[in-house]
């Protein structure tokens, strides 16, 4: 039994990281980068092959990775899930669209103390929400009313580990935002309503509620490109 789950391990390691990324250019996906100024939080994104995308969204979250490394050097730009190396339509649960190597979730930015830092209060960077304050429209509580039990289920669960040490860098994630609000082939922007608010995004249409049927966007960004 240990004999066979090992070569079942390096079979499957070595698929990863020499097979599928090959393959996947068949369909016009390919891997994003392991290090650089865009990096996976976690080495599990790239273990799972949830790290494709086509080459449009790769260009362009490479582009993007490098201005804000250049505003604020030794930033790094970490990507959450983006998609399955292959077939469009076949989905990436849990999240509802990202089957056709378009879309791509984001880390947001946070400083550790005083200091900015290229890590986040969740391990997986889902579920450390920055809540509306008061007087901010709440989607959350709107959509939790409403019956979306689904909405904010993962911040029930995910553990934050230090998470007193973090603080949202407003700044730095207001950045890749707009850097990628600026490129053409990008389409859509989610984030929660409170926060388009709160960073100045009230007019830019790209910046949009993606509606509870989804989970919460106050612990990440979705991105698409068209």
């Amino acid at each position: 039994m240990a004999k066979f789950l090992l070569a079942f391990i390096v079979i499957y390691l070595a698929s990863t990281f020499f097979i599928v990324p090959l393959l996947s250019k068949l369909g016009n996906r390919s891997p994003l980068p392991i290090s650089g100024h865009l990096r996976p939080l976690t080495l599990w994104t790239i273990v799972l092959n949830r790290h494709y995308v086509n080459s449009d969204l790769k260009i362009t979250a490479l582009n993007v990775a490098k201005q804000v490394s250049d505003k604020f050097p030794g930033s790094k730009m970490n990507y959450l899930d983006a998609n399955f190396p292959f077939f469009d339509g076949f989905p990436l649960p849990p999240h509802l669209s990202h089957n056709d190597g378009k879309k791509l979730d984001l880390a947001f930015c946070y400083f550790d103390g005083d200091e900015r830092s290229n890590l986040t209060p969740s391990f997986i960077g889902y579920g450390a929400y920055e809540n509306p304050r008061n007087g901010e429209v709440n989607y959350p509580e709107e959509c939790r009313r409403q019956g979306y039990w689904q909405y904010g289920f993962i911040g029930r669960f995910v553990p934050k580990w230090n998470a007193s040490d973090y603080t949202i860098d407003a700044e730095r994630t207001r950045l890749v935002i707009r850097k990628f609000s600026d490129e053409p082939s990008v389409s859509k922007i989610f984030i929660e309503p409170h926060l388009k608010e709160r960073w100045g995004f009230s007019k830019n249409a790209k910046v949009r509620f993606h509606g509870c049927q989804a989970v919460r966007h106050d612990d990440h960004i979705h991105l698409q490109v068209r």
